[in-house]
């Protein structure tokens, strides 16, 4: 189980809060966040008790800092596959996993759960790849979501035309639960960082 932290960077905030990065240094730029900077540094440091104020103060869920633990919506039509995935991610990981049997679901869960990351098995019955993307990307409380697209073989040059619909990241099935937890972990970064 990971500790509580008192001082959270701005990814993290942004996770929290379900925003970009770059949203947050600006509420700490125009001070409507307060924390502090690193010396010799850029970067920014909010301690927790002041997130909590800002977040009452402009009506901002605190669930997310609550639970304080990566969100992941796990959309997987094989059940066995979804199980196992679940159970892997949630105790091995430490994630919070919802999963769901298809793209209505998913969308609905997406919504409601506001996870940070997506795995979606891109055969899913109902997702139609780039609308859905698109669908997802274009709800303001999703669009720094991540989202990770599952599949089966694939042929050379077709893992790209899955990025191109706008996946951040594709993993080919049979896959190694520590590839999936990398692969979050990698996506999460780019939000993270700095």
């Amino acid at each position: 189980m990971r500790r509580s932290k008192d001082v959270l960077t701005t990814g993290e905030v942004a996770k929290i809060c379900n925003v970009a990065p770059r949203t947050v240094s600006k509420w700490f730029d125009s001070g409507k966040l307060r924390g502090y900077r690193i010396p010799g540094s850029k970067d920014r440091r909010i301690p927790v008790q002041q997130l909590i104020r800002f977040m009452r103060a402009h009506g901002i869920p605190v669930n997310g800092l609550e639970s304080g633990i990566t969100r992941v919506l796990l959309a997987e039509s094989d059940q066995a596959m979804a199980d196992l995935l679940s159970k892997a991610l949630t105790n091995d990981a430490g994630y919070e996993v919802r999963v769901v049997q298809s793209a209505f679901e998913a969308g609905a869960a997406a919504q409601s759960e506001k996870p940070h990351v997506m795995l979606i098995d891109i055969r899913l019955q109902g997702l139609g790849g780039r609308e859905a993307v698109r669908a997802i990307k274009n709800v303001s409380d999703l669009n720094s979501c991540k989202l990770i697209a599952m599949t089966g073989s694939l042929r050379e040059g077709e893992g790209e035309g899955i990025r191109q619909q706008g996946f951040d990241m594709v993993l080919q099935k049979p896959f190694e639960v520590s590839q999936v937890v990398k692969a979050i972990e990698d996506t999460l970064d780019v939000v993270s960082a700095e």
